[in-house]
């Protein structure tokens, strides 16, 4: 195990929203905003259980570490894919193994890589950031 503390933070981030795992020696439980993983509705639950599955499948381990989740910031789709990009780094911060590295792009790139896409600005004069101002010719 490359982490020997008593606990660590990894962040992750999906346009506005913003997510901390603080994760430590433990029994394998999965806290997202001080509720068990268990009781989020269904789609959020398998977006959340995706990284553990894939680190299940490659390292055939079971998780010996509580993941605690906080989200602030964006919506509940952007919260709970950045959370699901912090879970994925910190499992890849607490093996330090290239192949579930591996695993976890080939799946999904956005598991470990933010994606960089932001709102583009609105310009002067403009309605809109792409929309342009009508012109009359009669």
């Amino acid at each position: 195990m490359a982490n020997k503390d008593s606990y660590s933070i990894i962040g992750g981030k999906r346009k506005t929203a913003l997510a901390k795992v603080k994760f430590s020696q433990g029994s394998g439980k999965i806290f997202y905003n001080s509720l068990p993983y268990g009781e989020l509705g269904l789609f959020n639950k398998l977006a959340l259980s995706e990284p553990i599955r894939i680190y299940q499948s490659e390292l055939g381990d079971e998780l010996n570490y509580d993941f605690d989740i906080t989200t602030k910031g964006g919506g509940k789709s952007g919260q709970i894919q950045a959370a699901r990009l912090a879970l994925a780094k910190a499992l890849v911060h607490i093996t330090g193994s290239d192949t579930l590295k591996r695993a976890f792009l080939k799946y999904d790139r956005n598991m470990l890589v933010q994606d960089s896409r932001r709102k583009e600005t609105r310009k002067p004069g403009d309605s809109k950031a792409r929309a342009k101002r009508q012109k009359s010719f009669r």
